[in-house]
């Protein structure tokens, strides 16, 4: 039954084409910049309601709920005060015959800041189509993909197919911050025999993440006047905290050179994980040795440096374990050893590359004139948390240039491809797959 409606989902889509394009505009026009904790939500909740009233009118389920804290609050991705105050998110349920697999296509809904707005050639929120791309904040990354599949949903629905297994269009906050909408959505009971998200893949299969730590190091000094001679710190003398965290830089740099080198940590998609310095401050006054300094690191690492609940406490105790060995090479630190403090943890994940999930949807990007591949993400997206939660998730999206920078832009080509490779994937998948 599926090959029976291939050609008329193709044709539906491509119809559709400037439809797809004014979604995607529409999606762009509301400020969803991702927000900072404790900041006040922008227009989450109109967006959510904008695709609600879509997804309803074609027939769908939806519910839209604004998710208690309490319910993601035990995660190492987000804090304990977590809220999602006017920031709501939204399943549709596209009911099938219940004789087939359920597919779940989820997309996150915020976008990162248009700054700096003064690099962009047009208004980064009024989205514009100029040489076959559509440009604005968020029409690669992932608003363009959202309408994307939210267009296949409603082809399917308007042409009166029915589905073997049930179709979830799930669309979530949080995701450029820690992924907080997803996890709400799993509390919430999201789920689905396997999923897919539209990030900006170049219609390559990214089937692996990388995980990401956030630790700040503080490492301490002791002030005193910088133009004044000083007696050694055991008399009383100043300690440069700069110097001293220079000394702390070059040992988490030896580690990531290290791990750059363990045949263990070698992946055959993922690059090793690294330790970035990302963050520094340090100094209370331009004539005083500097009492502290304060570095932060983006930490990334692979599915098999995950601990058994996948979350990077190995990690974790190595870098805590390596900072020690360096700070006793030196005699102040030694009697003064660097804190850590640590924020997220966003864990790996990895779906096997013949899943059938992989497999259709591979299968669908051939059948509308597009080849795939396999491929992985070097940073980490929301299919993680389907994955971690028993549902497979792997991403799927067109071509972007300019994802978080200025003059973001998706190829309108690969829009229309892509919403005709997720029609086409639920189509095959709810059927292959039961």
């Amino acid at each position: 039954m599926a090959g029976a409606h291939t050609e008329r989902v193709i044709d539906e889509i491509e119809d559709r084409r400037d439809e797809l394009v004014s979604l995607a505009r529409d999606l762009i026009r509301f400020d969803t910049t991702a927000r900072e904790p404790g900041e006040p939500a922008r227009d989450e909740a109109a967006l959510q309601a904008h695709l609600a009233a879509r997804l309803r009118r074609a027939g769908a389920e939806v519910d839209v709920w604004e998710p208690a804290g309490a319910e993601v609050a035990d995660s190492p991705q987000v804090p304990d005060d977590i809220e999602f105050r006017g920031r709501p998110q939204l399943v549709a349920r596209f009911a099938g015959t219940g004789s087939g697999a359920s597919l779940l296509f989820n997309g996150h809904i915020d976008a990162v800041s248009v700054q700096p707005r003064g690099e962009w050639s047009s208004d980064p929120l009024r989205a514009e189509v100029r040489d076959g791309r559509l440009y604005g904040r968020g029409a690669c990354d992932m608003k363009g993909g959202v309408a994307a599949m939210v267009v296949a949903a409603e082809a399917l629905a308007d042409l009166r197919i029915r589905l073997e297994g049930d179709l979830l269009v799930n669309t979530v906050t949080d995701e450029e911050w820690n992924g907080a909408g997803g996890l709400a959505a799993v509390a919430h009971g999201v789920r689905a025999d396997a999923g897919l998200v539209p990030e900006p893949t170049g219609l390559e299969a990214w089937v692996a993440c990388r995980g990401i730590l956030n630790p700040t190091i503080t490492v301490q000094g002791r002030a005193g006047h910088a133009e004044m001679p000083q007696p050694n710190w055991r008399d009383g003398g100043a300690v440069n905290a700069i110097d001293k965290a220079e000394l702390i830089l070059a040992a988490v740099r030896r580690l990531s050179e290290d791990w750059g080198k363990r045949p263990e940590l070698r992946h055959p998609l993922l690059n090793p994980g690294s330790l970035v310095a990302t963050v520094i401050a340090g100094g209370e006054w331009w004539v005083t040795f500097p009492a502290t300094c304060q570095i932060t690191f983006d930490i990334t690492y692979l599915p098999a440096q995950a601990d058994a609940d996948g979350y990077g406490s190995a990690v974790r105790y190595e870098l805590e374990e390596w900072i020690a060995a360096a700070a006793r090479d030196d005699e102040w630190l030694a009697e003064h050893p660097p804190t850590l403090a640590w924020s997220t943890d966003l864990p790996p994940a990895e779906v096997a590359d013949d899943h059938q999930i992989v497999v259709t949807v591979m299968s669908a990007a051939e059948c509308v004139g597009r080849a795939s591949r396999i491929g992985a993400l070097h940073s980490w997206h929301d299919p993680a948390t389907f994955t971690r939660s028993g549902v497979p998730t792997i991403s799927f999206g067109p071509s972007g240039v300019g994802m978080h920078a200025p003059d973001e832009c998706v190829i309108v080509d690969d829009l229309v491809a892509c919403a005709q490779a997720y029609a086409l994937s639920a189509l095959r998948f709810t059927r292959e797959a039961a």
